[in-house]
Order: structure tokens, then sequence, then C-alpha cells
């Protein structure tokens, strides 16, 4: 016990993983099962038992319930792990972002509120949140925004900013499933580490990964408590700074701190500053000080009308303010006051835009967007924008990005329902919508992790789209605009824009796999699939089938994707679209190939590449051929795998880490590490390097696993296990155990012939238990001959048994034709 405790106190988070794990020793249950009967994700667990996360209370309570242990003794050492900052992850990613800071510009002439300011800070000393409330207009975003680039040096990780639109009119408050995701995604998380269900689980991950940061983060615009509730920190130094027109008494943890209209005298500095003035004697405010008041009354004192206000003055050095008096005609309130002054002066193009600016889907826009919305040219959309943004009409939180303030947005969309006939307003809305769906596909197709994207059929493409110089630059687009694609869809689904709803999805696969996860793919994919339903178009109904399978296969669902995949192909065999039966086809070889057949996904890449290349498709038959030779290498086909791999390298493409390229590399360098070992480490290592540079840390797993194989077969064996021993920690990293059926058999054959048996065995044992789990008969396969082989010497008795149940699965799976040996490399 003494050294039991001795250790709790070293490292509570420890301590307190293995006692978890003993709970999972007496369940006598894996992971998996466990998490089901606890009501955990099965990754949240694995995190929990690893030592890598700490639980959240009442997934200790529920786990020690289920073996029927009291868990009171486990709450202090669970207490103590919230002190401490848990040690980040290991990982072998090369490559890391630069901190992430999304903070809207600061404004310049921030005036005042040096009390306020105060307060704030003197909230985030004593409890790392604070929430400020006040009526529209008055400021609260301004001062959230400064007060975050004060703090900034203070937390230097990143510096989030996400708007919750609480009250902008026309769309619901963002959900904060869709915030925490964003977040969390801001942060770089793989999105392997993020879970795909339940709000609670995503606000402990989102918890987790601040308490390892020092993290300032701003959430704007909060229409309540409970859906600010779960973006708060938990442990750790991170600082949250809420904004909300309402106090949010819910939040008892959370000091508020109330914004009222600036004083007189902040109000004129304010007004001098903002207004260009020089101030003094000579100024103009100076020189009519009754109208300069009569300025500040009609703005009410509010911020967002005084720079209104100040913004024609500044703009106009002939008047005087009493002119500015008197165009400040009479409006609703002192803000529609400033407002319909400012939009008076805008000539009859700028306030279409301005007008239509209150239809756009989603928080931010650029110009490409109102390019769109308008009809007009990338040029005049430009100038029009900077005209608005010199009236504060528009903000511009960061470069090439606008925003609307939600009075602003309020005042353009009831002036467009009052101006604007309601098939203008149709017509731009489907300009946008037509925007996104162009522009998601040029992304998708700029980088081309998966597939090339398909031809886009919804709407008319947009005169001029963002050129995306390379993949990174496309990736980034998708990042920044996430929220208004995810806007956008929503609004397509609103007004019944099917064809949008169908193709949208799928432009974003390729963004889903490297960021956010498949959890809300499926979401999405399955209302495509009403969408293609209600179109009845077959070849639209195919695909979106197609897609939802592939959404299906990503999360795990295998039983759904075989049944979304026969659904697809009865309809793709009506259409006689080539392409989209070769799409079919690979995906339905993934699925076939997961579920441990070996000979049924090698003839169906064989039929994509044949498909693809009758319907003129060389890249995606790229795709196909590369898969094919990977097949091939698991059969023990060296010499046809080497040189199918061959052929795909010999094709040129402009990425280096062309998905098909990369596939190609690691199985020539598998193939041929016997014969040629120093061509084979160049090719793996090559394929290793171009991993990490791209940052996928899945292919980095796999190119070390295929290292370590090949290592061994060389014979250098130490060198093979290190790299095993990396691939495994990335994994880790990772939280996917379902990943590692596809490399622990590997592992364990490296490690029998390395001399560590034991290793061996539990390694083998260890795929023996995951591979039911997750329908992977020929990986149990293997566990069971590897298993054998191991106990040939110490145990012939064993060795006969697992022998046997090797083969009685490989009847199953009619794979009499390949070896065992040769399946494992």
């Amino acid at each position: 016990m003494d050294a039991q405790e001795g250790t709790a106190k070293a490292d509570p988070q420890d301590e307190l993983a293995a006692r978890l794990r003993l709970l999972q020793e007496l369940s006598g249950l894996g992971v998996r099962a466990l998490a089901r009967d606890a009501g955990l994700s099965s990754s949240s667990l694995s995190r929990y038992l690893n030592g890598q996360t700490v639980p959240p209370w009442p997934a200790v309570v529920a786990l020690c319930r289920l073996v029927k242990r009291d868990p009171r003794p486990l709450r202090p050492l669970w207490e103590r792990t919230s002190n401490p900052l848990p040690a980040p992850p290991k990982s072998s990613r090369q490559v890391r972002t630069v901190p992430r800071n999304d903070l809207p510009r600061d404004v310049p002439d921030f005036t005042g509120r040096e009390e306020r300011l105060a307060a704030v800070f003197a909230a985030i000393e004593s409890h790392r949140a604070v929430s400020v409330d006040g009526m529209a207009g008055v400021g609260k975003t301004c001062l959230a925004v400064h007060a975050a680039h004060r703090l900034t040096a203070d937390f230097p990780d990143a510096q989030l900013y996400v708007d919750l639109h609480g009250f902008t009119e026309g769309r619901p408050p963002l959900d904060p499933d869709a915030a925490l995701r964003m977040l969390l995604g801001a942060l770089d998380v793989p999105s392997e580490r993020v879970p795909q269900e339940g709000i609670e689980q995503l606000a402990a991950c989102w918890r987790s990964e601040l308490a390892r940061r020092r993290v300032v983060v701003v959430l704007d615009n909060a229409a309540d408590a409970d859906q600010v509730r779960p973006l708060l920190p938990g442990a750790g130094d991170s600082v949250a700074v809420i904004t909300s027109r309402n106090r949010l008494l819910g939040l008892d943890e959370v000091p508020p701190v109330s914004l009222d209209v600036l004083t007189p005298q902040e109000s004129a500095q304010l007004l001098v500053r903002a207004s260009g003035d020089p101030g003094g004697p000579e100024g103009r405010l100076a020189r009519d000080p009754e109208s300069a008041a009569e300025v500040l009354r009609l703005c009410g004192h509010l911020p967002l009308a005084l720079r209104l206000a100040a913004a024609r003055l500044r703009h106009r050095p002939g008047w005087t303010v009493g002119i500015l008096v008197e165009r400040m005609a009479e409006g609703a309130s002192e803000f529609d006051t400033a407002l319909a002054m400012s939009v008076r002066q805008l000539n009859r193009s700028q306030a279409r835009l301005f007008r239509m600016l209150g239809l756009i889907p989603g928080e931010s826009f650029d110009e490409y967007v109102a390019a769109a919305l308008a009809g007009v040219p990338l040029r005049s959309a430009r100038a029009m924008l900077e005209d608005l943004l010199d009236a504060h009409l528009v903000q511009q939180p960061t470069a090439g990005r606008y925003r609307l303030h939600d009075l602003v947005h309020q005042h353009a969309r009831r002036a467009s329902a009052e101006q604007d006939s309601a098939a203008e307003r149709e017509r731009a809305l489907g300009r946008v919508l037509d925007y996104y769906v162009h522009a998601a596909a040029a992304a998708d197709a700029a980088m081309p992790f998966l597939s090339p994207g398909r031809t886009v059929s919804a709407g008319r493409p947009p005169a001029e789209l963002p050129r995306f110089t390379d993949k990174n630059a496309a990736f980034a687009w998708l990042v920044t605009e996430y929220g208004n694609l995810m806007a956008a869809f929503e609004t397509a689904a609103a007004v019944g824009a099917d064809v949008h709803v169908c193709e949208l999805p799928r432009f974003l696969r390729t963004y889903f796999a490297r960021r956010c996860g498949t959890t809300h793919l499926n979401v999405l994919f399955e209302r495509s699939l009403a969408a293609a339903e209600r179109l009845g178009d077959p070849l639209q109904l195919a695909e979106a089938h197609s897609d939802l399978g592939f959404a299906r296969y990503n999360a795990g669902r295998m039983a759904e994707a075989a049944s979304a995949y026969e659904a697809a192909g009865l309809r793709v065999a009506q259409t006689g679209n080539e392409r989209a039966e070769a799409e079919l086809a690979v995906r339905r070889g993934y699925l076939s190939w997961d579920a441990g057949h070996v000979e049924e996904p090698l003839e169906l890449f064989r039929l994509a590449a044949k498909l693809y290349e009758k319907a003129g498709c060389p890249t995606e038959a790229a795709h196909a051929a590369a898969s094919e030779a990977w097949a091939m290498l698991q059969l023990g086909h060296r010499e046809e795998a080497a040189r199918r791999a061959g052929e795909v390298l010999g094709i040129p493409h402009t990425d280096p880490a062309w998905p098909p390229a990369l596939t190609a590399r690691i199985t020539l360098g598998v193939a041929i590490a016997h014969e040629n070992p120093d061509e084979a480490a160049e090719h793996l290592h090559r394929a290793l390097t171009l991993s990490r540079d791209d940052g996928h840390l899945h292919n980095q797993a796999w190119c070390l696993n295929c290292l370590g194989v090949a290592l061994r077969q060389m014979g250098r064996y130490e060198e093979a296990l290190a790299s095993h021993r990396e691939a495994f920690a990335l994994l880790d990293e990772l939280f996917e155990e379902h990943w590692k059926i596809h490399f622990l058999n590997a592992y364990a054959e490296t490690c029998r012939l390395a001399g560590l048996p034991e290793e061996a065995l539990r390694l083998h044992r260890q795929a023996l238990e995951l591979a039911p789990e997750l329908g992977n008969r020929y990986a149990e396969a293997l566990a069971h001959e590897g298993i054998a082989i191991v106990l040939d010497e110490t145990d012939p008795a064993g060795a006969a048994e697992h022998r046997a149940a090797g083969q009685a699965v490989v009847e199953q799976l009619n794979t009499e034709t390949v070896g065992l040996r040769g399946g494992q490399w």
C-alpha cells in the first residue's frame, strides 16, 4: 500500500488508470463490450484505461457499478487528477501547425471601459471564465475581443473565437455539438481523437484538450447557459470570455460583467477618434459642441452607432457636425437612426449588395461569396465591400473576410424583404448555394486524398472561384469555410434545393476524413439520400446509397455499409454509369477486405480499374490499381504486386504524396524487401517522409508498420521492432483501437523472430480478441496460426487447437488457395 500511495502522489492520473484497468479485469469484458455496458464510447474508455485522459466522475461511477464496487474510495484520487496538467501524448507527427488565432481584429479606436475591462480580467484571474452581458450594440464583442488580445501573451497555445449566433435573425443558435467540433478542429485535434457522438463525450474531449494547453476562447453571442456550458474549460489554465445579450444566470461558476452604454465622456472620445477629428479647439466637434452633443444623444451612446456616424464625418470632410445631425433622420431606435443615415449614403449598387448580404447563410464571407450573391464581377464586389467597410456597415474580422453585426444583419434582411422581390431574393440565394457547392468541389479536387471529386450538376458555376495552388491551400479554405458550408447545406435543405443537398456532402468527404470525424458525415449523407429519393433521379439515388455506405463504413458500421452498397448496386446497374459502378466496386473492395476476405477484394479492385479506364477516368483507375497491388501483396503474390505498384508509380502526378503513389510505394517496398533491401528501404522511408510532411497520422502509422515488416524480412529485427513500436505509439495517440487489427499480427511475427515469444503471444491474442468484434475473420485466422507457431515447441496440444481453429475460419472464408504465412508477408 505504501508503494501504491507513493505512486498516486507522484502521478495520480497513472494510478487512476491502473485502478480502472483493475475494474476492467473484474468485469471480464473487452474494451468495446465494457464501453457499451457503461454507456461510454470505446475510444473514450480506451483513453481512460491508458491514462491519457481523466474520465468524468460519472464515468468512474458507471464502471464501478458494473462490477458492483463502491466508487467513493476512488473520489480523492480522481480529484487529485484534476489539479496537475496531464502530459501531452507522445507523437511522431513531424509538422506542427502554428498556434491558431481566430480572434477578430482589435478595433484601433477602443475607448474607455477601464472599470469593466478590469472586472473582466479579475474574473478571469479568479474563475478562468467571465460572461459579458448587455444590450445589442453596446460593445460586448468589442470588449471581449479587446480583452482576448490583451491576454494573448499569457495564453500562447491558441486564441479561438466562435460566434454562437444566439440572436442572429434568420438562423438558429449554433448547436453545442457543432461548436465543439469546430473548436476541436481549430485546435488541430485529429478526427480520430474526437468522439463520434454524445455531447458529454465531446465536452470531455474539449476539456481534456484545453487542460494541456494555455488557450483563450471567446464564445460570442451565447443564447443561454445551456448552449455555452459544454464549451467551458475544465481543469488547467485555459480561459473563456463569453458574451450574451442576457445575463447567464445558470452559469453560477462564471462571474458576470454587465456592460452599459458609454459615458458621455467616453462617447465623445470615441466620436473624436473614430471620425478622425484632430481634437482640440480647431476640430469640427469642438467648434459645434451642441451639435456634437446631439450626435451623442441620437446615437444613444452606443459604440456601434457612434462608429457609423463617425464614418460619415471621416469620409465627408466638407460636412459640419450640424449637417451630420440633419442627416440623422429619426429612426425606430438610436441604432436605426445612425444606420439609416449611413445606408442613405450608398449608391444603388452598394445598397443592393448591402441588402443582399442579409441573405447569406453562415457567419462570415469573402469577396467571392459577395460576387456570387450580387451577380457582379469579383472586382466590383471587392470595391463595394471596401465602401461598406468604410461606412462601418460591414466588419472585417480578418484580412479578406467580412461579417455583419447582428443588428446590421437584421436591418439588411428587413430592407431586402421590403425592397427586393421574392424572385430576386430567391435567385440571389440560389447563386450563393451554387457557389458553395462548386467551390467545395474545386477544393476537393485540389486535395484528392480519397479520389478526385465528381462533376457538379447543382446549379450553374459562378463566374469566378477561388484558385487553390495546392492541397494545403484547399484544406485551409475548407477549414475556414466549414461553418458556412454547413449553413449552406441547412439552407439548401430548408428551401428544397435537393440537388445541392445531394452533392455538397460528396465534396466534403476528404475534409471529414482529415478533420471532423464520421458522425456528422453520416447524418449529412442520410439527408442526401432523402433528397435523392425526392428527386427520383436514378444516378443521384445510386450515388447517394453508395455515399451513405461509404460513411457507414468509415464509422465502423459494417453491416449497414453492406446494406447501403447492396442498394446502390441495384440502382447503379440500371444507370449504366461505369464511373459510378467502378467507385462502388472500390468501396466494396475495402469493405470486403476489412471483413476478412482476400480474393474478393482483388477481383473488385481489378473490376474497378477496368471500369474506370473504360469510362475515361485515368486518375481514378490509378487508385483502383494501387489497391489491386496492395491486395496482391497480402495474397503473397510479390512479383505481381511489385509490377503493378511500379506501373502506378510510373503515372505522372504533381503531388508526391498522391494516395495511389503512396500506396504503390509502400506495396513495392514490402514486396521487394528480400531481393532489393536497399531499394525497399528507400521506398518505405520516402513514403514515411511524405506522410509526415502531409501530417496524416494514419498513413504514418501504416508506413511505420510496413517498414517494420520489411526490416524484419531483411533480418534487421531491432530496427523492425522500433518501427512497429513507433507505429503503435501513433495508434495510441489516435485512440482508434480497431486500426490495430491491421498491424497486430505482423508486429507479433516480428517479435517472434526477434526472440520475444511472450510479446508475440500477447499481440496475437490481442488480435484474436479484437478481430471477431470487427468481423475480420482473416485477421482472426492469422492470429490463431501465429499463436500455434509460437506454441509449437512448448505446448503442442494448444498449438494444435489454435491451428485447427484457424483452419476452420479459413475454410469458411474460402481462402484455401492462399497460405496464411503468405498473407502475413
